[in-house]
């Protein structure tokens, strides 16, 4: 691998893991926004879907922008937009000026994925996708893990505000590395191996008319969807749950996040190679299994039996990502995995907005999260399903 290669997907994997970062730690630092800001859980939970409704809404533009313009400009524009964001919560007063606020790191943040994951793709060879975009991907992991202990760390020196500030300076600092390291990759190397010339010359209309009448895109678009919902939940409500549910201490129940972002470093590691020799879909099926059967470990489990549940739950988390963004190219188009990747967000955008709301609505209905985690089951099975038809040999790829 040629060093430039080395420096572009160094400046991925920061990325991720700032992306990351910033997203899971505002539960983090909401305790201490709640009381100062004088706001009830309700409008907290707007804030949090400000964030979300501009990263679904802006993700598919992000992908099919980096398809066409200079990757390098587009990460270093947005990765600072997501930490301009970020440092402007630390002086929100208000509903209004945090959901804004958090917007703009959720437009920012809309670039941190699709585009990284495809230009990841196009300085690894097809041999060694799978690893590559593993590695990369331990960012989000890493800022996962980061969310649940550096910050706390922070806030307990400082306070909430300090916290936001240090994120957002984090993030300012990373579009700076982007506009630095990040290069796309000659044209024939980005092309080696995949596109070949003579079906280069494919419009964006003609292969998105066919990518859209592709079942295998909507069958993936769906378990995407229906994945995001399930990861959520617990995301959102396992703190709470061990706390009011379970009597954890409250250190206790919040480092459940961290160990799902210590899992999710396993789950990378083993399952995405491993998916370079048996298959993309067949181990994103054993992902679907892991995390379903981890949230309904969640639900019934005690003690060490929910703490391996949560372990479980995150092998599973940890993998999922990166395989759907393989995916794009395996089964489409390398040069247009950008795009693709964007659309798909766009149905896990859909799933992450929805995921908390319900599974609250349910929380609320039955006076206990329990069934929360049992719709959050029910969900990675439903994903598993609509998996099991691409299981069959799969078609070439589509050519752009």
């Amino acid at each position: 691998m040629s060093p430039r290669a080395i420096a572009v997907l160094f400046a991925c994997f920061c990325t991720v893991f700032a992306a990351f970062a910033i997203r899971y730690s505002y539960g983090t630092l909401l305790p201490g926004m709640l009381p100062e800001f004088a706001i009830t859980k309700a409008q907290a939970g707007v804030i949090y879907s400000s964030y979300f409704i501009a990263y679904t809404i802006f993700s598919p533009i992000m992908g099919l922008l980096t398809n066409r313009t200079d990757t390098r400009i587009v990460l270093a524009i947005f990765v600072a937009l997501m930490g301009g964001g970020a440092l402007l919560m630390s002086y929100a007063n208000s509903v209004v000026q945090a959901s804004l606020y958090f917007s703009l790191a959720g437009i920012g943040c809309s670039a941190c994925w699709a585009p990284v994951m495809a230009l990841a793709q196009r300085w690894s060879d097809d041999k060694h996708r799978g690893l590559t975009l593993s590695i990369v991907d331990l960012g989000s992991s890493l800022g996962v893990m980061a969310a649940g202990t550096v910050v706390p760390m922070v806030i307990a020196s400082s306070s909430w505000r300090t916290g936001w500030l240090v994120l957002g300076i984090l993030g300012i600092a990373l579009g700076v590395v982007n506009l630095v390291l990040v290069r796309d990759p000659p044209p024939a190397q980005a092309a080696s191996g995949y596109v070949k010339p003579a079906e280069s010359t494919v419009s964006p209309v003609l292969f998105y008319k066919q990518l859209f009448a592709d079942g295998r895109f909507w069958l993936i678009g769906f378990a995407y969807l229906l994945t995001g919902f399930s990861i959520i939940i617990p995301f959102t409500f396992i703190s709470t749950y061990a706390v009011q549910e379970l009597s954890f201490p409250y250190d206790t129940a919040t480092r459940l996040v961290s160990i799902i972002g210590f899992a999710g470093i396993a789950g990378r590691l083993v399952l995405g190679p491993v998916s370079d020799r048996v298959g993309r879909i067949r181990i994103l099926a054993v992902c679907a299994l892991l995390m379903a059967g981890g949230c309904l470990g969640m639900a019934y489990g005690r003690g060490g039996s929910l703490l391996v549940s949560v372990i479980i739950f995150g092998v599973g988390y940890g993998a999922c990502w990166v395989l759907y963004a393989a995916c794009a190219a395996d089964l489409f188009s390398k040069k247009a995995a950008g795009g693709i990747i964007g659309l798909w967000t766009v149905f896990l955008g859909v799933g992450s907005i929805a995921g908390p709301m319900i599974a609250g609505w349910t929380a609320d209905a039955s006076g206990t999260l329990m069934w929360s985690f049992i719709v959050a089951t029910a969900a990675s099975f439903v994903s598993l399903l609509l998996l099991l038809p691409l299981l069959k040999r799969p078609r070439p790829g589509m050519t752009q």
